[in-house]
């Protein structure tokens, strides 16, 4: 098949659910994407992490786009909210470790407390990985654990590169709707994702 088509033929496969079609317009949007993020993040991950969520939310929501109103329009409010919400939430983030450090100068009392959160994250982790499937659990340790770029695990697993960004967009959509908010709120899995 030809995916050499027009924004109205792509977007009719993908309402349909043609990952071919999503394939070609992630390709044809996600440079772009991520370079209008990057001028306001200025932050490799958060910027990825961005443009991953925007294409997750397009492929959840495709049967509700519409074929004739611009789709680069849609793309790129998704795109300036996802951001502008990324950035309110490292303002809360930076705000939440200043009251954690002024509260440990008066004393030591939520060491033992950020302790149990982050262990408490780590072994929900655990155990959510455990249900992805091997490749996926493999692709995500390769990214998240060894730093391997999508080429590097690529390479390293004989697939393309798009199929290892498709399976940590997966993965961690995946992960964050399994996660306690309360412990995402700590900002331990920032740190631990990042």
């Amino acid at each position: 098949m030809n995916y050499n088509k027009s924004n109205i033929e792509l977007i009719k496969l993908l309402k349909k659910g043609d990952i071919v079609a999503f394939d070609a317009l992630y390709k044809k949007y996600s440079k772009r994407l991520y370079g209008f993020v990057f001028r306001y993040i200025k932050h490799d991950a958060d910027t990825e992490e961005i443009v991953q969520e925007v294409f997750i939310k397009i492929w959840r929501s495709r049967d509700k786009i519409n074929i004739y109103s611009s789709f680069e329009s849609f793309l790129f409010t998704i795109a300036h909210n996802a951001t502008v919400n990324l950035i309110k939430k490292r303002v809360t983030e930076q705000k939440y470790i200043e009251h954690i450090k002024s509260i440990q100068r008066i004393g030591e009392t939520y060491e033992l407390t950020d302790e149990i959160h982050y262990k408490e994250l780590k072994h929900k982790l655990q155990g959510l990985l455990n249900e992805l499937s091997p490749r996926q659990k493999e692709i995500f340790q390769l990214s998240r654990e060894e730093g391997l770029s999508h080429k590097e695990i690529a390479e390293k697993l004989g697939i393309s590169a798009n199929t290892v960004k498709n399976h940590l967009v997966t993965t961690l959509s995946f992960l964050k709707g399994n996660l306690d908010n309360g412990l995402l709120i700590s900002g331990l899995f920032v740190s631990l994702f990042l």
